[in-house]
């Protein structure tokens, strides 16, 4: 919240509090920041001298007061002291300091849907707090909302008014602010919880495009809107739109409840800052092998096959002759695995070029070999000939000591 210096007409101490800087003005009066004795700093709002002689102002800020006193919970400003009966009547809640959403959307920018949403569903968990006190905050926009470090603060209940009241201060004349007022509050029947989820519609619209749902016009054209006319969401992020067309619907018994819409926020803000899931589908085998070699597979439907085989056989498998690789060029006939009961004898292929089984082992087909052309050894049947070695010694050492005592 931007601070100002005081004006000369501003009071410099109001009742226990010492004046420091102007936070802002209003139709009420103005607020100002303060602190007491030990050093904490509040919010003091003062009407405006020239309205502090009219009962019905005085009414409101009594009624404001009331309500600051009722509400239980974080969403709000605490409140610390009142005097409803000076010649300016003011009263002083805690300071929250942070910009309002207002101010925050007009310096940054639009904000993403996750924050948006977390900011919707803080919200929606205070006006539950104020509506369980029977309070109806009526005037709910973006500059009645502070974003404090610790959460957003709904402020400023200055036309706030039990559940069931009417709207009209005087006929014809709707309190609250157009572009965020409910249709019921502009046709001047009784307001409910309702009445504050169609402004917090508008307002979260509001963060997510930096404009109202209603658009911008007079008073008159923007109350008409209100009543008549759906609101435009273009811009909202798809995850919060159908929700928000919900909050500003027409008839208050359409809209949700703000349990249910703090539940449904909190599930957006979750799913929005997770971020997009990837769906893409998994890159193929022969896609892997490709991207690895440089060249498509020969045989993508043997690659799974052949690299389970690979995974098995890779320990102890030799390693294969070039020369015994097939090329596409065609060479030579393939080599005739050995007959049963002997080995194939060598000699000169066709042409005089020595045959290629010539220096090869030539054990049965199947049977794994070292580099050195030997099985390789059995280590189960390693271990059963030391053990049998170590009784044979254990016996015969056995038999040497019993002779030798004889």
């Amino acid at each position: 919240m931007a601070m100002m210096r005081l004006r000369r007409e501003d009071p410099r101490v109001i009742g226990s509090f010492r004046i420091h800087r102007r936070l802002g003005a209003g139709g009420m009066g103005v607020v100002y920041l303060g602190s007491d004795r030990r050093g904490q700093r509040v919010a003091l709002k003062v009407i405006r001298p020239d309205l502090a002689e009219d009962q019905e102002f005085r009414s409101r800020f009594a009624r404001e007061v009331s309500a600051a006193r009722r509400i239980r919970g974080g969403c709000t400003a605490r409140l610390v002291a009142a005097d409803l009966e000076a010649d300016r009547p003011w009263f002083a809640t805690q300071y929250v300091p942070g910009p309002s959403l207002h101010d925050k959307v007009n310096e940054d920018g639009v904000l993403p849907a996750a924050e948006v949403a977390a900011i919707g569903a803080a919200l929606s968990e205070g006006l539950v707090a104020v509506h369980e006190a029977g309070v109806v905050h009526r005037d709910l926009k973006p500059s009645n909302i502070l974003l404090s470090p610790k959460g957003p603060r709904i402020i400023d209940f200055g036309i706030a008014w039990a559940t069931g009241a009417s709207t009209l201060t005087h006929v014809g004349t709707a309190v609250g602010s157009p572009g965020f007022l409910a249709p019921e509050q502009v046709r001047g029947v009784a307001v409910t919880a309702a009445t504050d989820v169609f402004a917090l519609g508008a307002t979260l619209a509001y963060a997510a495009t930096a404009d109202s749902p209603f658009g911008h016009g007079g008073s008159e054209v923007m109350l008409y809107r209100v009543v008549h006319e759906e609101p435009h969401l273009h811009g909202v992020p798809d995850a919060l739109a159908p929700l928000l067309r919900a909050c500003l619907a027409k008839d208050p018994l359409e809209r949700p409840s703000t349990l249910q819409l703090s539940m449904r926020l909190k599930e957006i803000a979750a799913r929005e800052a997770q971020g997009p899931v990837d769906s893409r589908p998994p890159v193929p085998r022969e896609r892997i092998d490709t991207l690895r070699t440089g060249q498509p597979s020969r045989h993508p439907q043997r690659t799974e096959k052949l690299d389970r085989t690979e995974r098995l056989e890779r320990p102890d498998r030799p390693e294969r002759d070039p020369r015994d690789r097939r090329t596409g060029g065609g060479g030579g006939p393939r080599p005739q695995p050995p007959r049963t009961g002997g080995a194939a004898r060598p000699g000169p292929s066709r042409g005089g070029a020595p045959s290629r089984t010539q220096g090869r082992p030539t054990g049965r087909q199947g049977v794994r070999t070292t580099s050195t052309g030997r099985r390789p050894a059995n280590p189960r049947l390693l271990r059963q000939r030391i053990v049998v070695f170590f009784v044979v010694t254990l016996i015969v050492a056995l038999g040497i000591a019993a002779a030798q005592q004889l």
